[in-house]
Order: structure tokens, then sequence, then C-alpha cells
């Protein structure tokens, strides 16, 4: 018997899958350098924890956000995080570069 592993979320690329109805969406992408393996964490305005998915081997991250102001926290292996600021907007992909 063969397990699946995971939850099935599309592979992160920096292309968006297809069917995503960018006036519907906010999206918030980005690719980080220099880490090896790492997570993106969205948090809110407030600092609250919203998501979390696993860097791809090619260093891409991306959430569907709700319009506003958010943080992305680079986790990294060796105890390294990077807080990043974004600003999600409806229609739009707001595109992050990420150096660790």
């Amino acid at each position: 018997m063969t397990v699946a592993q995971g939850c099935a979320a599309p592979e992160q690329t920096v292309a968006l899958p297809a069917g995503i109805d960018l006036s519907t969406q906010a999206v918030i992408q980005g690719v980080v350098s220099g880490a090896g393996r790492a997570y993106a964490r969205l948090l809110d305005h407030s600092g609250e924890f919203t998501g979390e998915v696993v860097v791809s081997d090619e260093g891409v991250f991306r959430f569907f956000a709700a319009p506003g102001d958010w943080t992305v926290r680079i986790i990294a292996g060796g105890g390294v995080t990077k807080d990043i600021p974004a600003q999600a907007r409806l229609g739009e992909v707001t595109q992050l570069s990420v150096t660790l």
C-alpha cells in the first residue's frame, strides 16, 4: 500500500496555478535564496499566525490572502528568521524576493 504524504497542496512554482482568477484574489508570493529547507509563515497586521507553507526546492512560496497589511516570516535552519512586510491587494500578485 502506498501512502501519500502531505495535504495535496498545489506545487509551489513562480507561475500561478491554472484557473486562478486574480480579479477575486490577493496573492503574496516570493522566492527565498540562501535558505536550504525553509518555511514561509503568514502573520496578520497584529502579528497573529495565519498560515504556513514549506518553501519549494526552488525557493518559491505563495499565499492567497485577504487584502491588507501582512508580514511574511521566513524560517530556515539554524534558527534563521527574517520578517518581510507585504501588502496584499485584490487583483494583484505581491512579489517578494528574500535573501537569507
